[in-house]
């Protein structure tokens, strides 16, 4: 499949593209190191909100250890500045299996979806930091922009629909990125051209399993919930934003 082809289902689904504004201020040098910071981040944060659904919807209790120990060497470097390069790379693979919940009816599924999602964005992040340090750029944690906190903050409080409306966020997420990074290689140097362009079928399927899965648990039609946070999304990424992100939206202030 070509990358034209891969990109069409993205395209479709998104109510936007990502404005000139934002792909302008994002080639200027000086937007790198907050865009490979912030990415490294949105990798990490990735993989938690899969393991989220893993321990809430779908695994049992030994299981859930298991995944909280996986994460865990990546969540003290990027909180407590605690671990190195090399002990992540050895820490990506997961070398427990995940046992399912007996009382849903949709645990294999996920199971099988999101651990594999994991394993990808656990070994996107060494590949960032790894990057980032060829490039002598420190890792900082820095703050995250409104862009998921807002989608999250408008799913519905009840069950099943919270489950529903995550993943339908989860699948905009992905596709957003998914985009970003394909318009992104056609301006940065070569070597981040090549990244950009390596993690495309991975996002592209990621949003892809989000979006399949809330169609087959929803027990009704998602359309206009994809519909809302789809409006929702493009707001986010037309409108003003002072702080300029990975996701962010217009930017309010150049440098």
């Amino acid at each position: 499949m070509s990358f034209t082809e891969l990109l069409q289902p993205i395209q479709q689904f998104l109510q936007c593209e990502t404005p000139d504004s934002w792909l302008m201020e994002a080639q200027k040098p000086e937007r790198l190191a907050v865009l490979l910071q912030d990415h490294l981040i949105c990798e990490l944060k990735a993989a938690q909100t899969a393991m989220y659904l893993l321990r809430r919807y779908a695994c049992d209790k030994d299981s859930s250890v298991t995944l909280l120990n996986w994460l865990k060497p990546f969540e003290d470097f990027a909180y407590r500045f605690d671990g190195d390069i090399q002990s992540l790379k050895q820490a990506e693979k997961l070398t427990k299996s995940i046992i399912g919940r007996s009382d849903f009816a949709y645990s294999d599924r996920i199971i099988d979806r999101m651990v594999l999602l994991i394993r990808e964005e656990l070994h996107h992040f060494c590949q960032v930091l790894d990057i980032m340090q060829a490039r002598g750029i420190p890792y900082e944690n820095i703050s995250a922009s409104r862009y998921a906190k807002t989608l999250i903050q408008n799913c519905k409080t009840h069950e099943p629909q919270i489950l529903i409306d995550k993943l339908i966020c989860g699948a905009y997420i992905e596709a957003r990125s998914c985009e970003r990074f394909a318009r992104l290689a056609e301006f940065v140097d070569p070597e981040l051209a090549s990244f950009y362009t390596s993690l495309l079928r991975s996002e592209a399927r990621h949003f892809a399993d989000y979006l399949e899965l809330a169609q087959v648990i929803s027990k009704s039609d998602i359309t206009e919930r994809v519909r809302f946070f789809g409006q929702l999304e493009a707001e986010l990424i037309l409108t003003a934003d002072p702080d300029f992100k990975f996701h962010s939206g217009a930017p309010v202030t150049t440098i």
